[in-house]
């Protein structure tokens, strides 16, 4: 298989589509091939719908053949994180509960990007009900990270991750809940969007928060994520927090000028918070100076600490997770995986009145952001405090927070974020950087993330893939 076929990105790709110069059955093949020789070492996928990617790219390839062009999307391959409902395809939330679970219906997203003309290629790997992992004692093995395969994609998008930084797919859907899709793009070196609460329907997504849930893009640059987005995005009133708004094309707005762009840097969350590795500072550093020759106005911002942010999310979400599922814990609480299951029995101790001040500290905690935005167009801060850690089976806490994240703070507030790669350490892992904009205001947070790839240059760099799990980096 070529590996230019395998690194094409989504925009690339249409491009050649519409040039007559690739078709979407080649691309679609060389990415099964590739599926079939990377990803019994990757574990990026949970299943491949191999005949059904097939069909639907020739589909595809005859729309296009005859002048009908559903849009940038059309002939696009793409995998779907595995808690996303497929009719007459199972979806198994990476847990043994639902090993067998087959769906009578798509979900909205899903149904959104059939539409639009994309092709399938399979469902890919997650944390346990995009929470509990990485688990080694669940009916499929944790996905990998293809920098190092000795090293977790994180998650709970983990698979959708790995398989776009390996060259595996040139889209893919995530979640996101306290980080779910920015964790996993940060540290396998991808771009990822948190949109705005609401943007994106969530029905037919198996729910972990309902506070705090968002499903959004994930792909290998910002320009995809925004083709992505206008794919995925539109109101649905089936899902209760699905919002109404006239439609925007954020992949149209991509090369608005960014001179002038008020930025503030949230530097004091991996300074002071705690403290991020010295190669993360570095980058950030030289990430600020770069938006600075953009034109960017860029100057520091204080909000409040990211343990005030993790101690008014926490008893919300463990409450909600536990309402979710406590009829399973009950019932056969040995078909949990470890890391799930103690995550969630907290939840049983949480009382009403923890309940609603949790709320209320949350409704403080947006107006503070939200009356800080006045100031600026975006806030800027590091997309993770280390690049991505060893992937091992350690004993689960509690709560699964042992350091207050970079990432919730904007689950909270539902504003957008995006993750976009910024760098790599001495040893060649990825870093990130998130920017996070207003709500519904994504078109800028997306403009100023192409703005920033562009000029940084980071887009050719690929992951080395190793032989064998156990191998050591191939640098």
């Amino acid at each position: 298989m070529s590996a230019d076929l395998r690194h094409l990105t989504i925009a690339e790709g249409g491009r050649l589509f519409r040039a007559r110069k690739l078709s979407p059955v080649e691309w679609t093949t060389a990415l099964l091939d590739a599926i079939a020789a990377v990803d019994p070492i990757l574990n990026a996928f949970i299943t491949v719908t191999a005949e059904r990617a097939l069909s639907e790219a020739a589909e595809a390839e005859s729309e296009l053949s005859s002048g009908l062009d559903r849009g940038p999307f059309h002939g696009i391959p793409y995998g779907l994180k595995d808690i996303y409902d497929t009719a007459g395809i199972r979806t198994t939330a990476h847990s043994k509960l639902l090993e067998d679970h087959i769906p009578v219906e798509d979900c909205a997203v899903q149904t959104r990007l059939r539409a639009a003309g994309g092709v399938l290629l399979g469902k890919q790997a997650t944390w346990e009900f995009a929470l509990g992992g990485p688990s080694f004692d669940l009916p499929w093995p944790p996905a990998r990270n293809p920098w190092d395969l000795a090293r977790s994609p994180m998650g709970s998008s983990s698979g959708a991750g790995a398989a776009i930084a390996a060259g595996l797919c040139p889209a893919a859907t995530g979640s996101d809940t306290g980080g779910s899709i920015r964790m996993p793009a940060t540290v396998c070196g991808i771009a990822g969007l948190k949109p705005t609460y609401g943007l994106v329907s969530r029905r037919g997504i198996q729910p972990n928060s309902y506070s705090f849930d968002h499903a959004g893009p994930m792909a290998w640059t910002t320009e995809d994520c925004a083709i992505m987005l206008d794919a995925m995005m539109g109101f649905d009133p089936r899902d209760p927090g699905s919002i109404d708004i006239a439609p925007i094309r954020h992949a149209a707005a991509l090369d608005r000028s960014v001179n002038g762009l008020r930025v503030g840097v949230i530097r004091h969350w991996y300074t002071e918070d705690h403290e991020a590795a010295a190669a993360i500072v570095t980058a950030m550093d030289a990430s600020i100076a770069l938006l600075e020759d953009l034109g960017c106005a860029v100057s520091d911002v204080r909000l409040p600490s990211l343990r005030a942010f993790s101690d008014a999310k926490t008893p919300i979400t463990v409450s909600e997770q536990y309402a979710l599922h406590e009829a399973d814990l009950k019932r056969r609480p040995q078909d949990f995986g470890r890391s799930l299951r103690y995550r969630i029995l907290p939840g049983a101790l949480i009382r009403a009145e923890d309940y609603v001040q949790a709320m209320r500290w949350r409704s403080e905690l947006c107006a503070t952001v939200f009356d800080t935005m006045r100031a600026f167009d975006v806030l800027i801060t590091a997309g993770s405090f280390e690049p991505a850690p060893l992937l091992v089976d350690e004993p689960p806490s509690l709560f699964g927070v042992k350091v207050p994240s970079l990432t919730s703070p904007f689950n909270l507030t539902g504003q957008p974020a995006l993750s976009v790669c910024n760098g790599f350490d001495e040893a060649g892992l990825p870093l990130g950087m998130q920017i996070a904009g207003r709500p519904f205001e994504d078109a800028t947070v997306l403009a100023l993330g192409h703005a920033f790839e562009q000029a940084a240059g980071l887009r050719a760099r690929r992951p080395p893939l190793c032989r064998t799990p156990d191998a050591a980096r191939v640098a």
